[in-house]
């Protein structure tokens, strides 16, 4: 019986740090990819979305998307990107486009496609993963 205890624990102890190792190595392969997320929420103020970002597991922050339309998330915006610290990070045109059930998402800076993504309604909000665009 103390044999078959101190197995179980051995083996529970041995899956709970290989766990932990492969966590720990998927968070360090995250570090250099080129991958965000932002979650769009609608504003109280009519065509403005509050934004809540992460890009490549490193950086992240508030935003706030304005001069879009009254009703929903189509169309166009003039978004602005900080990171927790309250530091500004980026700005850019905002083009969202509804298609079906979907959404195809671009950031734009000097009139170039700069990030792209794809989104879809959770909720009341918007989850956009996304990318940067190679010049």
């Amino acid at each position: 019986m103390l044999r078959s205890l101190f197995i179980i624990a051995s083996l529970t102890g041995l899956t709970w740090s290989s766990g932990c190792a492969c966590a720990a190595a998927a968070s360090d392969a995250l570090d250099g990819v080129n991958i965000g997320f932002v979650l769009y929420t609608r504003s109280h103020a009519p065509g403005t979305l509050n934004a809540r970002w992460m890009y490549a597991n490193k950086y992240s922050g508030p935003g706030l998307a304005t001069g879009g339309p009254k009703d929903g998330f189509a169309g166009h915006y003039h978004v602005r990107y900080f990171y927790d610290s309250g530091e500004f990070s980026d700005e850019y045109e905002l083009d969202i486009e509804k298609l079906a059930d979907r959404y195809r998402v671009s950031w734009i800076t000097n009139g170039k496609v700069s990030a792209v993504g794809v989104g879809m309604e959770v909720g009341n909000d918007l989850a956009v993963g996304w990318r940067r665009v190679g010049d």
